[in-house]
């Protein structure tokens, strides 16, 4: 009887210490997780008497919802023989290259593993996440969604003194400089007279900006481009011819007396500052009609406006963003007010130079939707004609601004020799020199169906418009690179043009979550890529995105 007692008892105490002996998944499997510039670092340490096997660690890679098995592209240490099976005692390190995440979102690790003392446990799946490359687009989002508040508004102010430095803002500078001529023919000027008209002009086309992105961005109907129709660019090219002729004299451009009165009460006040009314439509107006642009800071900040409906952030970030944009025209106010001529025969003569200007800019706005070749005849002719009419005067800085004329007309001629497609340079012919060929698509499930089907090459699809500065910029100066053509001809070219921004174009945009042209989109084996192109980018910056996205 004691015997057995003895042995009973023997037998608790041997079960209570194996029972000790037991430890949770986390104790017996410890799994760090690091990144380094050159891989990520899975590292298992295996507490005592505890074992993997090796056939159990499994490595995939997430990409695109889709699982992609690494395990036999990584090395790893010898295993042990026990029991007949390859085994891992004490640690094991998993090394993934850099090379090999690519742009996977997660790194998912199987493993199972047991104890000497004969205790197995449940298969185990860990989840890390990458720091997957983002684009400038995404990057901005993220900026909007977890930064500071005013280092966001500051950071936009600074986007927006970039993109100051495109031709999205040029032909607003003419535009200011006629406005203030304007003013300067029946009032004093002075530098802080064409500050203050430079800053109404600036603010109201901030407020376009503004308005435009925050409706664009809740509910998905781009103002901008929406304008891009041949009625409304022919109506505003009018209005600028109509300026031009005003400035050569022919006839000065009023309201009816009624409504007249009506804007004076307004736009008067108690220091006699007035007329700014009309400089804030006309700022309003050129944010929407003459310079509609889509960059990375816009895109993000319609994305984020979309994504959270945040629209007091969204819209203010469109603000100060637009407003940097408007730091070079603050300058050219400034300027333009302290050293304008006053009223007289002089005066006069400036307003004609900037008349010509206006005409320009006419002929500008209507290449949107004109044969390039009939724009250049155009602005030969204008030149031509300015010139012979200035180059008579007997100041000398004229017959200077006669010469730059002469020398413009002669340029676009040169267009025309050249049967240039391409506004921004007459020096090329760009139907014979980009040597790449787009095949158009029209509705959304032609562009998913190539997409689809397209197992071997990389599919580049290119939103473009005729009216797009930046797209043109692409055309000229990217795609026209011997470096970018070489890289690109193995692609499946795909060309997606809005200008008409028909119902299908929408269709397509809406589908990408996209807002308008110049944006670039690429897929691999039928999946969205994950940085594109927004807005024009240089040779160099183009080959940088196709090395992110491993293409």
């Amino acid at each position: 009887m004691f015997r057995l007692f003895g042995l009973l008892l023997i037998s608790v105490v041997f079960l209570f210490s194996a029972q000790q002996k037991i430890l949770s998944e986390d104790e017996a499997f410890s799994v760090n997780f690091v990144k380094t510039d050159e891989s990520y670092n899975i590292d298992i340490k295996l507490a005592k008497q505890i074992y993997l096997y090796e056939h159990s660690i499994k490595i995939e890679l997430l990409k695109d919802d889709k699982k992609l098995d690494i395990t036999k592209k990584l090395k790893l240490k010898p295993p042990t023989d026990y029991h007949e099976e390859s085994v891992f005692f004490d640690n094991l390190n998993i090394k993934i290259p850099n090379s090999l995440i690519e742009n996977s979102s997660k790194i998912i690790l199987n493993y199972q593993g047991c104890s000497t003392v004969g205790l197995c446990y449940q298969p185990i799946t860990k989840e890390f996440l990458t720091d997957s490359p983002k684009d400038e687009t995404d990057s901005i989002i993220d900026s909007l969604k977890t930064g500071n508040f005013w280092l966001v508004l500051l950071t936009f102010f600074g986007f927006g003194l970039l993109l100051a430095l495109t031709p999205c803002v040029f032909p607003m500078i003419p535009i200011l400089s006629s406005i203030i001529v304007s003013h300067g023919e029946n009032e004093k000027m002075s530098a802080k007279r064409g500050l203050y008209l430079s800053f109404v002009y600036v603010f109201a086309m901030s407020m376009a900006y503004t308005i435009a992105g925050v409706i664009a961005g809740l509910f998905g109907a781009n103002i901008q481009t929406a304008l891009q129709n041949p009625y409304v660019l022919i109506g505003f090219s009018l209005i600028f011819v109509a300026l031009a002729f005003s400035m050569f004299g022919y006839f000065e451009l009023a309201l009816p007396s009624s409504w007249q009165t009506k804007i004076d009460k307004i736009s008067h006040n108690q220091d006699g500052k007035k007329g700014i009314t009309s400089v804030a439509i006309m700022g309003f107006l050129s944010a929407l009609i003459v310079g509609p642009c889509v960059a990375p800071p816009l895109a993000g900040a319609l994305v984020y406006i979309g994504q959270t409906g945040d629209a007091l952030l969204g819209g203010l970030a469109l603000f100060v963003m637009s407003f940097g944009m408007g730091v070079p025209l603050l300058l050219v106010g400034l300027g333009a007010g302290k050293y304008m001529p006053k009223p007289g025969g002089w005066m006069n003569m400036v307003s004609k130079i900037f008349g010509a200007i206006m005409l320009l800019l006419a002929v500008w706005i209507l290449d949107r939707i004109l044969p390039t070749y009939l724009s250049f005849v155009i602005f030969g002719l204008i030149g031509l004609f300015a010139g012979i009419y200035f180059i008579t005067q007997k100041n000398i800085f004229i017959k200077l601004i006669a010469i730059f004329f002469f020398l413009f007309g002669a340029v676009s001629f040169t267009g025309v020799y050249n049967d240039t497609d391409n506004i921004l340079n007459p020096f090329k012919n760009t139907k014979t020199h980009t040597n790449l060929n787009f095949q158009r698509v029209k509705t959304i499930d032609e562009l998913l169906l190539v997409v689809k089907d397209e197992k071997e090459n990389i599919v580049m699809v290119d939103f473009t418009a005729s009216w797009c500065i930046g797209c043109q910029e692409l055309d000229e100066w990217t795609f026209s690179d011997k470096t970018v053509q070489d890289r690109l001809h193995e692609f499946v070219l795909l060309q997606v043009d809005t200008t008409n921004n028909t119902d299908e174009d929408k269709k397509i945009l809406k589908h990408f979550n996209l807002f308008g042209p110049p944006i670039i989109l690429f897929f691999k084996d039928g999946k969205l890529l994950p940085n594109k192109v927004v807005g024009y980018k240089n040779p160099k910056e183009f080959m940088e995105i196709l090395d992110k996205n491993n293409i």
